[in-house]
Parts: structure tokens; C-alpha cells; sequence
């Protein structure tokens, strides 16, 4: 009968010795550590290819339309890209502590935000909820 055989059984413990049961005791730690360990891994594995298979992106074809836009709102487009580049110095003098007239901006670049839906919605209800 194997040491774990006999620590299974309580009738059985009573009799054995210090040294076997801190054996036995030892390798059930190091069994349940080891089985925690693979379920664990496995868990990971599942959330790396459920990430994989989830965050595909399909391909789409780009679809071309022919349109020809107005002289009237390609004026309008270029007032709102004036008032955007205004406004955005305005940001950066004010941060910086500065004058705009010490800024020159040669160019504006607009950054993908990654920022998820559920964390702009979060954000939004912290900055409503102190007004």
C-alpha cells in the first residue's frame, strides 16, 4: 500500500508515524500545486486563442463612390480645420503656460484612440457625475 493509499484512509493515519505523514502531507501539497498549475495553463491557453479567434478583423473591401463635393464645403472644411488648429494651439500655449505666439504648429496628426467603448462610457459618467 502506497503512502497516499494510507493517508487517504483516516482509521489508517492515526498509526503512522510523524515522518510519513509529513511525507504524505508534502507530496499532496506538491499534487494539488501541480494540478493548479496545468489548470491554470490551460485557462491561459483558452483565453490566448479566444482573444485570437475573437478580435479578427474582417476584411473589407473599400467601396468607391464617385462624389463631387461643393466649393461651398470644401470652404466650410477649410474654416473647421482653421478653428481646430486655433483651438489646438490655444491647448498647448495654455499647458505649456505660454503665449500662442511663441507656438508654431507645422502639423496635426490625429491618433487612433484604443481606449475601449465600456472605458469612454466610464469616463464620461465620472466626469457627469462631479457637475
Amino acid at each position: 500500500m502506497s503512502l497516499l493509499d494510507r493517508f487517504a484512509d483516516p482509521k489508517l493515519i492515526k498509526g503512522m508515524p510523524m515522518g510519513d505523514k509529513l511525507m504524505a502531507s508534502l507530496q499532496v501539497t506538491i499534487l494539488g500545486m501541480l494540478v493548479t498549475f496545468v489548470v491554470l495553463m490551460l485557462l491561459w491557453g483558452l483565453i490566448v486563442i479566444m482573444t485570437k479567434v475573437l478580435t479578427r478583423k474582417p476584411k473589407v473591401k473599400p467601396v468607391v463612390t464617385e462624389t463631387t463635393p461643393a466649393v461651398q464645403d470644401q470652404a466650410v472644411e477649410e474654416e473647421d480645420d482653421e478653428e481646430l488648429v486655433a483651438v489646438i494651439t490655444a491647448a498647448i500655449a495654455a499647458s505649456l503656460s505660454t503665449s500662442t505666439h511663441n507656438l508654431i504648429v507645422t502639423n496635426i496628426v490625429r491618433v487612433e484612440d484604443a481606449t475601449p467603448a465600456w472605458g469612454k462610457v466610464g469616463r464620461i459618467d465620472q466626469m457627469n457625475s462631479r457637475f
